[in-house]
């Protein structure tokens, strides 16, 4: 069954990456480790996928890691590169003529709710592997104001307007296979239209004593 799926080209979404096994913490660690480092174990996840037998086992499986960032991507590449060239001795082999970056573009969809450095860099990533997410309901999320925060930060990395289709909504409907349009037409499916449509959605934030408070109630956070 597993093979089927794989060969139907299934998507594997990884939340944060699953190397966080790997990863040892101080017991004291405060919560913000949670939320920051994030990048570093999409890394250490990417890495273990890309050079071990996982995609040469399932050459049609692909992979979408989410809310790992993409700013670490150019350095990531490049330095696997380098390693495959100069390493020479260690006999891997990624195909005919391919190096590592090139089976991480193939495979890999690379999802970022904020990443000013990483848009800089979008030729070196790759554009077809970026995505943007909001990370809606979470702490990390840019929402109610995430088209905003997204559009200006688009603008300060002077991204092209098939640049920003790409990355808003065109790579990860082509990653899955997805066609919204068949359920909504796409007129219908800007900000403003679907705003319209949520005019009873209360998007007020809430009181920062008022989260702590929950979130203490719940024994989240504390030590």
């Amino acid at each position: 069954m597993l093979q089927a799926l794989v060969d139907a080209n299934m998507v594997l979404c990884l939340h944060i990456g699953g190397a966080w096994d790997i990863v040892t913490l101080a017991p004291e660690a405060p919560i913000d480790h949670m939320i920051v480092i994030p990048s570093q174990i999409t890394m250490l996840t990417a890495q273990d996928l890309l050079f071990g037998p996982t995609l040469r086992k399932f050459p049609g499986l692909r992979v979408a890691l989410s809310e790992g960032g993409i700013g670490w991507i150019p350095f990531y590449l490049e330095r696997v590169d380098r390693h495959f060239k100069n390493q020479s001795w260690i006999d891997n082999s990624f195909g005919d003529g391919k190096l590592p970056s090139d089976v991480f573009r193939e495979h890999f969809l690379a999802c970022f709710i904020t990443d000013p450095s990483g848009l800089k860099l979008r030729d070196d990533i790759g554009l077809e592997v970026i995505a943007w997410e909001c990370d809606y309901p979470h702490t990390d999320t840019t929402w109610p104001e995430s088209p905003e925060f997204m559009w200006n930060e688009l603008q300060r990395a002077e991204c092209r307007d098939d640049e920003i289709h790409k990355i808003t909504w065109e790579n990860a409907c082509r990653f899955f296979d997805w066609d919204p349009f068949q359920h909504i037409a796409q007129e219908q499916a800007t900000v403003g239209a679907l705003r319209a449509l949520a005019q009873d959605v209360d998007t007020t934030r809430m009181p920062r004593a008022e989260w702590k408070r929950r979130n203490e109630a719940a024994g989240i956070g504390v030590f």
